[in-house]
């Protein structure tokens, strides 16, 4: 099927999309972040914050992808970007997140499991 005229193409398969990617792709509408998803990045964001690693934050909707943006200092370049790109589910995962040198940390295709790399390491304590 083609994106854009919904006929079949050549070999007879047909692809289908789900309705609100192709209503994106007809108005131009940004991908944005669900209220679960937000609530969950929001979570760990306040745990950080509470435990002073990090500051401050920036949320970028864009026509491809949904960015959240986290700071250490507002002047600063994002210490850590965690996105949302609709485009690459079905390959490397919805979600990434990012450091500020351009190092993809993790990808995949649950948030929850995607977040699990800021879960506190366990440490040695001498007595």
């Amino acid at each position: 099927m083609d994106r854009a005229s919904g006929t079949e193409d050549g070999e007879g398969s047909s692809i289908l999309i789900p309705l609100n990617e192709a209503r994106r792709e007809r108005i131009g509408m940004p991908v944005t972040f669900h209220r679960r998803e937000l609530d969950q990045i929001l979570r760990l964001y306040g745990k950080m914050v509470a435990a002073n690693e990090w500051r401050d934050y920036a949320i970028d909707h864009l026509p491809d992808r949904a960015v959240f943006s986290i700071f250490r200092r507002t002047s600063e370049t994002p210490l850590y970007s965690i996105t949302k790109n609709p485009a690459l589910a079905r390959r490397q995962g919805i979600w990434s997140i990012t450091s500020a040198s351009g190092l993809i940390l993790k990808r995949g295709q649950e948030l929850a499991a995607v977040l699990s790399v800021f879960d506190s390491k366990l440490k040695l304590v001498k007595a």
